[in-house]
């Protein structure tokens, strides 16, 4: 963690053309572990991860109340000047593989330059190196570097973004189903990889696949309709949840 910054989400309410899709979300996402959000499909997992990026503005007739705080700054009413910076302390790792059309090193490389980081050729092939090195992709693409990035198979593709969105040093990372189209193997990898990163990073991740959240997870959030049923450590929820409805969903009655 570059800073002592937490994130936390206060009083949060969401409704797109009125209709009610968050409400009144409440949560601290603790440093430095994994916390899974889960829930059943349409709960509103993947439009809360979106309000931690803010990339709520992308949609439309969006009615967002209280907000995402990282440390003192609410992303939900940052101004464009400081929503830049913001966004940079928060990578995202998408749900399929997003490599831009360019190179391997220039995908590394890309979001430094936006953001004016690493100026000195030296410094910038010393951090592609070091972040494809950080997902275990170094040894794999070195001598390609300047190859397309398409060529890679779609788990490498995905350890590719999470190099670029490590690139730019942010603090928290947002994942959003980030295995759910990777095979076995390439899901494994990916994993591991947030597990060993989480001692420098703040993971946020969604996923709908609760044995997944049972393998990494430190601390999880229950979302259903719209709102949080239950949230606490992962060992706690997992084996003695204190919600009926918590229990229901873990034990298969709805998903």
């Amino acid at each position: 963690m570059t800073t002592n910054d937490s994130m936390t989400v206060k009083d949060l309410s969401l409704s797109i053309e009125g209709q009610p899709i968050l409400k009144n979300i409440n949560l601290t996402f603790p440093k430095n572990q994994i916390t899974c959000i889960i829930g059943p499909s349409g709960c509103g997992k993947s439009t809360l991860l979106k309000c931690l990026n803010r990339l709520t503005d992308n949609m439309d007739d969006v009615t967002t109340q209280g907000g995402v705080y990282v440390g003192e700054h609410n992303m939900l009413t940052a101004r464009e000047a400081e929503l830049i910076e913001l966004r940079r302390r928060i990578g995202l790792i998408p749900q399929r593989p997003c490599p831009l059309p360019m190179s391997i090193y220039d995908n590394v490389a890309y979001g430094c330059r936006i953001h004016g980081l690493h100026p000195k050729k030296k410094d910038l092939n010393e951090t592609v190196e070091k972040y494809l090195t950080a997902v275990g992709l170094w040894d794999e693409v070195k001598d390609r570097l300047n190859k397309s990035a398409s060529r890679l198979s779609i788990g490498q593709q995905q350890r590719l973004c999470l190099a670029r969105s490590l690139a730019v040093e942010p603090d928290f990372i947002l994942a959003d189903e980030a295995t759910s189209a990777l095979d076995p193997i390439s899901s494994k990898t990916v994993e591991e990889l947030f597990v060993k990163l989480k001692k420098d990073y703040t993971i946020i991740m969604v996923t709908h696949t609760l044995p997944q959240a049972q393998r990494i997870a430190d601390h999880v959030a229950f979302i259903y309709l719209g709102e949080v049923i239950e949230t606490g450590s992962a060992q706690k929820l997992f084996s003695k949840p204190s919600n009926e409805l918590t229990q229901k969903y873990l034990t298969g009655t709805f998903s």
